[in-house]
C-alpha cells in the first residue's frame, strides 16, 4: 500500500494500525496531538521493525495543523498510498446542557478533518490511479446515540459516495463500523466500560486486521466480528422508531 498516514495514531486503533502496517514493511506517518507519545511510538516502530515511521504532531481541530497534514498527503516526492482517518473521541455528554465547544471540536475532528484529508488524498491518489482510504466509522452510525452517532453516520455515507466516485479511478475507500473495542476510548470519554460484559469487546488487533483485509479486497463497508455483524443486520432491519427506543442516548453508557 506504499506509505500510510494514520490519524489518531498515538493510542488505541491508530497505534494498532501503525504496528500492523509497519510489520508488513509499510512506512507510516503518524498523526496525533500528543507529540511526546507520538515520537515514542515512532521510535519503537523504527527500532523494533526497522520500518520508517514519521511523527507528524497535529491537532486536527486546528485549521493550520489540518492544512499541514493535508499538504503531506499531497506530496509528490513522498506519496501516501493509504490514508487511515481514525482520529475521534467520545463526547461523554448529552447534547442539551452539554458544552458547545466540545461539540464543535468533535465536529471538526470527526467530520471536517476526514473531509479535508480525504479531499487531499483522493486528488493525489486519483492522479496516480492507485491508493486507498480507510475511514473508521462505528456501529453507532446505525443508532441514535446523539452527535457521535451522527458524525459516524456522516462518515459512513461519505465513504460510500467517495468509493463510488473513486473506484473507477483505481482508488478504494472502506468504512469500518466496529462495535465496542478494548481500548482507552471509554476511559477518555469518562464512561465506565465495566458496565458491559467482557465478551462484547473486540480486540484492536481483530478490528484493524479486518479493516486492512477489507481495504485490500476493495470492500466498501466492513463490520468486524460475528457479534457485531449480527447487531448491524438487526439495526438495519428495525424500524427507526424502534432503533430510537432501544439504541438511543441511554445506550451510550454515559452516567
Amino acid at each position: 500500500m506504499g506509505t500510510a498516514l494514520i490519524t489518531g495514531a498515538s493510542a488505541g486503533l491508530g497505534a494498532e494500525f501503525a504496528w500492523q502496517l509497519a510489520a508488513e514493511h509499510t512506512d507510516v506517518v503518524l498523526v496525533a496531538r500528543n507529540a511526546a507519545r507520538l515520537e515514542e511510538l515512532a521510535g519503537k516502530i523504527r527500532n523494533t521493525l526497522g520500518t520508517s515511521a514519521e511523527a507528524l504532531p497535529a491537532d486536527l481541530a486546528n485549521p493550520v495543523d489540518l492544512a499541514r497534514v493535508a499538504e503531506r498527503l499531497r506530496s509528490e516526492s513522498s506519496p501516501i498510498g493509504l490514508l487511515v482517518n481514525n482520529a475521534g473521541f467520545g463526547l461523554g455528554q448529552d447534547f442539551v446542557g452539554g458544552d458547545l465547544e466540545r461539540e464543535l471540536n468533535a465536529l471538526d475532528v470527526m467530520v471536517r478533518a476526514p473531509l479535508v484529508l480525504s479531499h487531499a488524498a483522493a486528488g493525489a491518489m486519483a492522479a496516480r490511479g492507485a491508493g486507498a482510504i480507510i475511514n473508521v466509522s462505528s456501529l453507532t452510525s446505525l443508532t441514535a446515540q446523539g452527535t457521535y452517532s451522527a458524525h459516524k453516520a456522516w462518515l459512513r455515507t461519505f465513504s460510500e459516495g467517495l468509493a463510488a466516485e473513486l473506484g473507477p479511478r483505481g482508488v478504494h475507500v472502506t468504512a469500518v463500523t466496529p462495535g465496542l473495542i478494548r481500548t482507552e476510548f471509554h476511559e477518555r470519554s469518562h464512561v465506565d466500560a465495566s458496565q458491559w460484559p467482557g465478551f462484547v469487546f473486540a480486540e484492536p488487533e481483530t478490528v484493524v486486521a479486518a479493516a486492512l483485509d477489507a481495504a485490500r479486497a476493495g470492500r466498501v463497508i466492513t463490520t468486524p466480528t460475528p457479534l457485531y455483524k449480527v447487531a448491524s443486520a438487526a439495526l438495519r432491519a428495525m424500524p427507526r422508531a424502534l432503533v430510537r427506543r432501544v439504541a438511543g442516548p441511554s445506550l451510550s453508557g454515559r452516567n
